[in-house]
């Protein structure tokens, strides 16, 4: 059994981020643009259509269908001729190709999941953050026949929509997590009607539990657990979970996995020490 986390993503405003009075003079065609790429790659398996821009990004239309002809122009975005939906472009695979040589964090971890898959027998994630969002960037299923299948790689969600973004949240103070919140409370309700009382109830658990767990807001009869990967800074950069059927989590098993997990974001905090350090952005 495959079980997987159904519902669609709504977008944060493409042109609104919170703090943005800091940022300096000149920079709403960049944040508007930047917002407009996350937020066609939230979907990025089915495109999306420049009304669906329009109405998720809080742009004007005119507005919107500029920045997308733009971005389309520079190869960031693409978009079918038959069906006029969006989706990312051929630069951000190259760009993509470009950075990995430097710090390839998949490469870093693998090792490491594929023990936590082996000792656990179940599948396991890696997530990044990018924003406001987490992404899975790599994924390892156990030996267990019954799968819990509840991330593809390449999946974007808001931050706090799931064990990896939790985690990620666990060790922000208390002001940036109010400011990710806020940005990404529309789009939470996308997420199994998550709210922004849900997520921070979560929040304040997986800080009392030491480690984040889902067992709410997933496909049904699947949770996660996971811990977030820091860097030299004590900033959450990415997370590592184990999904499983939820006859599997049991708090003693969870415990258990929780110490596998701790054990190999040791080494992989120790390896990464030695290589070009990744900044949540």
């Amino acid at each position: 059994m495959d079980t997987r986390v159904g519902g669609r993503a709504k977008a944060v405003r493409a042109g609104s981020t919170a703090g943005a009075g800091a940022r300096p003079a000149g920079t709403q065609a960049l944040q508007r643009a930047g917002g407009i790429v996350r937020l066609v790659a939230s979907r990025s398996r089915t495109g999306m259509r420049l009304a669906e821009v329009v109405r998720h990004s809080g742009l004007e239309r005119p507005t919107a269908h500029r920045i997308l002809r733009g971005l389309v122009a520079e190869g960031l975005l693409a978009q079918d001729e038959r069906t006029r939906t969006y989706s990312l472009g051929p630069l951000v695979f190259e760009l993509g190709l470009a950075a990995a040589p430097q710090f390839n964090l998949a490469d870093i971890c693998r090792p490491s999941l594929a023990r936590i898959a082996g000792k656990t027998e179940d599948t396991v994630f890696l997530s990044v953050r990018s924003g406001h969002d987490s992404v899975c960037i790599d994924r390892m299923e156990g030996s267990f026949p019954i799968k819990a299948l509840t991330l593809e790689v390449g999946a974007r969600r808001p931050l706090g929509a799931g064990a990896s973004g939790l985690a990620m949240l666990m060790p922000l103070p208390e002001e940036s997590v109010r400011e990710i919140v806020r940005a990404n409370a529309v789009r939470l309700l996308g997420y199994y009607k998550l709210t922004v009382p849900a997520l921070l109830e979560a929040l304040a658990r997986a800080r009392r539990l030491g480690y984040a767990w889902n067992d709410a807001y997933l496909a049904v009869g699947a949770a996660t657990v996971g811990l977030p990967v820091v860097n030299r800074y004590g900033q959450a950069f990415a997370a590592i979970t184990v999904g499983a059927i939820i006859a599997r989590m049991n708090e003693r098993r969870r415990r258990q996995i929780v110490s596998i997990l701790r054990a190999e974001i040791a080494l992989i905090e120790k390896s990464i020490k030695g290589a070009i350090q990744p900044q949540g952005d």
